[in-house]
């Protein structure tokens, strides 16, 4: 008999913010939620309407997509972010990318007797891929720390969930060497790319990081976050084009097919800069003032140059930190859901609406 998905998985880390929730929830002007990167702005125009003209879809989508949608995602890679050299055989879309990370152990074998690495401050859901596998895991941002063990799959993070910390091309290009000269498959979670402040992130598909070549590397995209569409489920995967077709031939036996009405979808919100920039602006106001605010309360903010988190210190314990918020009505995420590096800071997200980030300066500024 098999043990309980309960006994194999770590725990669910927000389930262990309820009482906080409650705390703040409290507060008389109601909680400011800053605790998970939930976008609240519309979604754009362009992908609605894309949508809209697509909901006549009878038939069953095809697993590896749409070519349109394939040639979008390559397209938007070459233009926004220089990347060269992807076939169409190099992308998949895929139903959120939550799902691929979670299940990409799986998917590709891995089981007892593989290591699976990962940042030592880093997005669960890594960790959780690896449990589910029955993989052996470790975080670590240290690779001569694995001494002699080799990995059969590294995970990287860059812009970082939850630091905002982005990694230089240069150190980006030595984890793409060493991965290759041991056989380690190297993902790259990307899903902040466009989402930079103080620094210019760059894919591992670049050249000037790739060497102009995919092998042994895959880069995981989302939509959620720079068009504000996470509830449409659209990301998508590229890079080496023989590890995309072993995630293709699983994919099809268990029919994971994202709906074509949100592949459309995800072509228009590819093609269209404009929103993205208007998006940008309204994360760059809600980032300033509560930067602001934060430091003026005694915080110190840690990395942050990109992603859509502030990454903020009081040299406490996190829980502490988490405490004092919620008695401000205020929530935020402990560091401590990211790993053991993470014990005396919180993350602090500004997806929120102009109108609680406001609520929060105030509150943290009286």
């Amino acid at each position: 008999m098999t043990s309980p998905v309960s006994s194999r998985l770590p725990d669910f880390p927000w389930d262990h913010l309820t009482a906080y929730a409650a705390t703040a929830r409290a507060h008389a002007d109601g909680i400011v939620d800053l605790s998970v990167g939930t976008p609240v702005d519309d979604t754009p125009a362009v992908a609605q309407a894309a949508l809209a003209g697509a909901t006549n879809a009878p038939g069953y989508p095809v697993t590896i997509g749409r070519v349109a949608t394939r040639q979008a995602c390559i397209d938007w890679l070459a233009r926004r972010h220089g990347v060269t050299g992807l076939g169409l055989d190099g992308v998949l879309p895929v139903i959120g990318s939550k799902e691929l990370i979670g299940s990409m152990a799986v998917h590709l074998g891995l089981g007892p007797g593989d290591l699976v690495a990962y940042p030592e401050l880093a997005y669960p859901t890594y960790e959780v891929g690896a449990a589910l596998a029955g993989a052996r895991a470790v975080a670590t941002d240290s690779l001569t720390s694995l001494g002699p063990e080799t990995p059969a799959l590294l995970w990287l993070n860059s812009p970082s969930n939850p630091s905002g910390r982005v990694l230089p091309p240069e150190h980006l290009k030595k984890v793409v060497d060493w991965c290759r000269e041991r056989g380690t498959l190297l993902v790259s979670d990307e899903c902040y790319l466009e989402c930079a402040w103080e620094a210019e992130p760059v894919s591992v598909l670049h050249p000037s990081v790739s060497g102009g070549s995919h092998e042994g590397i895959l880069a995981v995209h989302s939509l959620s976050k720079r068009s504000n569409l996470a509830g449409y489920r659209c990301a998508f995967v590229a890079g080496d084009p023989a590890v995309v077709g072993e995630l293709l031939a699983v994919r099809k036996n268990l029919g994971l097919q994202m709906p074509e009405p949100q592949q459309v979808a995800m072509v228009a919100a590819l093609d269209d800069d404009a929103h993205v920039a208007e998006q940008h602006e309204r994360y760059a106001a809600r980032r300033a003032v509560l930067r602001t605010a934060l430091e003026s309360a005694g915080f110190r903010v840690d990395h942050s140059e990109a992603s859509l988190y502030l990454w903020c210190t009081r040299d406490e314990d996190c829980w502490d930190t988490v405490a004092w918020l919620a008695e401000r009505g205020i929530l935020v995420a402990p560091g401590s859901f990211y790993g053991r590096a993470g014990n005396r800071h919180v993350r602090v997200a500004f997806t929120a609406t102009d109108e609680r980030v406001a609520a929060a300066v105030a509150r943290l500024t009286a």
